[in-house]
């Protein structure tokens, strides 16, 4: 039986320290909102589903001081697998992927990923090369081996087996020049770099 979302997404929250969290189109937006109602931390990459790892790998280049998570459902990972063959190659260890494998297309209601039994995703990142995979199909499994998961010092993604959402919690209530402008000022206040001109 898989993970429910919310206890998964609790557990990840309540274990983040100072991490900055990207999340994609769907679930991981809605989930991690209705969870952390965080505005600053998170960019809730919202309009671009398979994307939200290279996002966060331009962010873990630009940030190697800090620890970026990124989430995207098996929907877009299926959609754009390609991103592992760049995560590799650029080797962050600051970067970490994770992947909600619900065996479906979580943004559009639930729609079946075609083969969605033999979908298997860490085995394709490890043959795709990523140094480090971790896969939790049960809450104790996530809760007792998260240090090790979540800490590994090289390239990571994470499979969290986990269900569609009890019911529908909704996109963040922010636009996107809100979102950026958030976002950036805070990067700028933590790094003292500037972000926005």
């Amino acid at each position: 039986m898989a993970i429910p979302i919310e206890e998964a997404f609790s557990t990840i929250a309540a274990r983040r320290r100072d991490e900055l969290v990207i999340t994609s189109a769907g679930t991981s937006s809605e989930v991690w909102w209705k969870t952390t109602g965080d505005t600053e931390q998170t960019f809730y990459l919202e309009a671009s589903m398979s994307l939200s790892t290279l996002f966060a790998a331009g962010l873990a280049m630009s940030y190697p001081e800090a620890r970026v998570w990124a989430f995207l459902g098996d929907g877009a990972f299926v959609m754009n697998t390609g991103m592992l063959f760049v995560e590799r190659a650029l080797a962050l260890p600051n970067l970490v992927s994770i992947v909600i494998a619900n065996r479906c297309y979580g943004s559009v209601g639930g729609v079946a990923l075609p083969d969605a039994a033999e979908i298997d995703v860490a085995a394709v990142a490890r043959a795709a090369g990523i140094a480090h995979v971790a896969e939790f199909r049960t809450m104790a499994a996530l809760s007792q081996d998260f240090d090790a998961a979540f800490g590994a010092k090289e390239p990571t993604l994470i499979v969290l087996d986990a269900a569609l959402p009890q019911k529908s919690y909704g996109s963040p209530p922010l636009d996107g020049p809100e979102l950026k402008y958030r976002f950036g000022r805070a990067l700028e206040r933590r790094f003292g770099r500037t972000v926005l001109a």
